[in-house]
């Protein structure tokens, strides 16, 4: 069981300019685990010191916003596509 976490250009520099990445999680916040353990400090540009998804990334799975569907309990199944936008500020 793999998806694929298609990471923004401002963060590949963490992931040796690694555009998608595969993991093997069960749930958004366990992907995020897995990231932060092959990437050091990729996690604090994602979470906040409460462990909460940043306001400014939306984290999409398979274009489907986690805000909307379990947040980081959102559940994973095999090839699934995980995207991480950060917002762009501005106005």
């Amino acid at each position: 069981m793999s998806q694929k976490v298609r990471i923004p250009t401002p963060l590949r520099k963490l992931t040796n300019n690694e555009e998608l990445v595969e993991v093997n999680s069960a749930t958004i916040g366990a992907a995020i685990q897995e990231l932060q353990a092959r990437f050091p400090g990729i996690a604090e540009r994602l979470v906040d010191e409460k462990g909460e998804v940043r306001r400014f990334v939306n984290v999409y799975v398979n274009e489907e916003d986690i805000r909307f569907l379990e947040n980081q309990n959102t559940p994973l199944k095999d090839g699934d596509e995980i995207s991480i936008i950060p917002a762009i500020a501005g106005g």
